[in-house]
């Protein structure tokens, strides 16, 4: 049992690592092309069309909507194709393993990928693709995207309206506090349910 427990251990915290990196690389990237046009200080500032929109009103209804989006889709679901178990049996084991393999999780799940996710798909892309198309189309290229890096076929649809969902905040506040504050909800969400399921 104990070596069970340092082995989950050693997965929170060797995925902790994993994606720590992973934003250290995002972020030097952004910052050290040939002709920087990315500061991360840009994602977080609001444009002047969208001074007078607040990020945390926006992310308020942005996961109210995101969890009514997802209720409905995973009802029709259940209908269609059946109940299905918990999604990731091995975030479970993680996160009642020890207290640090879950604060590990908890970190990860709730802070660091929110951040790395936000900057590469909403910061970079969408706002890439936004400036050669209109913002309806951007949203939904980057959101299918979005879904299409997690592979996961399952969960496809789900993952689709969620990237829709962070992209729709993003592009209405014009900064990233919101949709990186409706992530880190819907993750530890994801995270509660999956430990007590």
């Amino acid at each position: 049992m104990i070596d069970l427990v340092r082995f989950f251990a050693a997965q929170a915290f060797f995925i902790f690592a994993i994606q720590t990196l992973e934003l250290s690389i995002v972020l030097l990237l952004l910052k050290c092309p040939g002709k920087p046009q990315y500061d991360l200080k840009d994602f977080f500032r609001a444009n002047k069309s969208s001074k007078q929109r607040s990020w945390l009103l926006a992310s308020v209804l942005g996961f109210g909507v995101l969890l009514s989006l997802v209720f409905i889709t995973s009802y029709f679901a259940e209908r269609l194709i059946g109940p299905k178990d918990v999604n990731n049996p091995f975030l479970k084991d993680i996160l009642t393993g020890s207290w640090s393999s879950a604060t590990a999780c908890v970190l990860v799940y709730s802070i660091i990928t929110p951040l790395l996710e936000e900057v590469v798909y909403r910061g970079f892309l969408l706002t890439s693709l936004a400036s050669t198309m209109n913002w309806q189309l951007a949203v939904a290229i980057s959101s299918v995207v979005f879904s299409a890096s997690h592979f996961s076929g399952e969960n496809f649809l789900q993952l689709l309206i969620v990237g829709f969902v962070f992209g729709c905040s993003y592009c209405w506040t014009g900064n990233l506090s919101s949709s990186i504050c409706i992530h880190s909800l819907y993750n530890a969400l994801i995270m509660y349910l999956t430990f007590i399921s």
